[in-house]
């Protein structure tokens, strides 16, 4: 139960469309919950913004630079928040012993340090930032078996199987489970010839039919590699094998996931499109409370749709299941080599199908290795980058003409 004082909670990644929905979840709830630091890479516009609406204790960036945007942009106010920069900063916050609740929202490698450092800090942690499972998942499980922390799934896949699970679960098979239907959207292409996904634009590719996301995983979710690494995250999330999971398309966005039991019962986790709900779920466990989403409306609805995915349109879907059997480093070399291709394909040096191609080109050609630390994750991820940005160079034809993007800070 709650207590009378508000749980102080850190947001990292505040300005992105996970951590702009966690705010007005929190807004609603100011007797439960209050905003001790709120983090964003370059935005300072809109991380001073939220600052003057939340007041919170710490505000991190990127780096000085923006740091003393942000100064600038907050002089003047009369505002408790101190301005910090860089990585530390961000485990610094994350770690915090008067944090009760982080929200993992930072996108992509970056969010792996300062995750971590709260799992180690004992927070509970609502895992948003699926790339830390990605890239990590032994080290991740290991520190969270280790320590005080409590994990909740923000992906509404995965807490629509947490949701599905009883409580305590210590192993799928001792609850009845037979296996996870981890659904997806299909994105904005699922019915799209694949001789046609070559000319598709950045623009036509972040327009995704249901949900409201930033550019970098809207791409992955046009190319189901969103689904990949979620399928990734739930085998260490659920202490699954990969044949425990299936994939299933489902364009309504209605159903998020379900679990099939040995009994023969099939129980869905159901609800509108909206990140919120999950947020709430998670925020508040194991209690209920408002999230601000409309009660799903069957009748209106009218009708859900379940498909096979297509994994000839969808190859990116098949990448990530052979890295999670391949196990070791493979996972990290999907997600680093992932990221080059989103960029390069954004920035508009890669087609869209070339997304795939770059990913299994660093795949086939790189070493798979134990994940024995921190250390080893990140030198896996660099060599990785490297990689990608050479076979990105040779699929040009000519030199990407800026340096390879490295795990970004923020």
């Amino acid at each position: 139960m709650y207590s009378n004082t508000p749980q102080p909670v850190c947001v990292l990644g505040s300005t992105g469309s996970i951590g702009v929905s966690t705010l007005d979840v929190l807004a609603r709830h100011p007797d439960k919950y209050s905003v001790f630091a709120l983090t964003a890479r370059e935005r300072v516009a809109e991380l001073a913004q939220q600052c003057r609406q939340y007041a919170p204790r710490y505000a991190v960036v990127l780096d000085k630079e923006r740091a003393t945007q942000l100064q600038s942009a907050l002089a003047g106010e009369d505002l408790p928040t101190e301005v910090l920069y860089g990585v530390d900063a961000l485990c610094r916050v994350a770690s915090d012993a008067r944090v009760a609740v982080v929200m993992a929202a930072i996108v992509g490698a970056a969010g792996l340090k300062p995750t971590l450092a709260a799992v180690r800090s004992g927070k509970k942690v609502l895992l948003a930032n699926k790339e830390s499972l990605v890239m990590a998942g032994p080290l991740f499980m290991q520190a969270l078996a280790e320590s005080d922390a409590q994990l909740l799934p923000i992906d509404s896949e995965h807490n629509a199987i947490f949701q599905c699970l009883p409580h305590p679960c210590d192993t799928l098979q001792g609850a009845g489970v037979e296996r996870i239907l981890l659904t997806g959207s299909g994105g904005p292409f699922r019915t799209t010839p694949p001789a046609a996904l070559e000319a598709v634009t950045p623009d036509e590719a972040c327009a995704h039919p249901n949900w409201s996301m930033g550019r970098k995983i809207s791409v992955d979710s046009a190319t189901m590699m969103n689904k990949g690494l979620e399928f990734i995250e739930a085998c260490y999330l659920f202490h699954a094998s990969p044949e425990d999971i299936e994939v299933v398309v489902h364009p309504q966005s209605i159903v998020h996931s379900m679990v099939q039991y040995r009994d023969g019962s099939l129980l869905a986790q159901m609800g509108n499109p909206d990140m919120r709900t999950p947020i709430a779920h998670a925020l508040a466990f194991p209690e209920r409370i408002d999230s601000g989403v409309s009660a799903l409306d069957l009748i209106a609805q009218g009708r859900l749709d379940f498909e096979a995915p297509d994994e000839v349109r969808f190859p990116c879907l098949r990448l990530a299941r052979e890295a999670m059997e391949a196990g070791g480093s493979a996972p990290t070399v999907l997600n680093a080599a992932n990221e080059i291709a989103v960029e390069a394909f954004l920035g508009g040096r890669l087609p869209f199908t070339g997304i795939a191609q770059l990913i299994e080109k660093v795949m086939k050609s790189s070493q798979i290795v134990e994940l024995t630390d921190l250390d080893a994750v990140e030198l896996a991820d660099r060599i990785a980058r490297e990689r990608a940005c050479d076979l990105l160079e040779e699929m040009c034809g000519t030199p990407v003409g800026q340096p390879c993007p490295q795990s970004r800070s923020m």
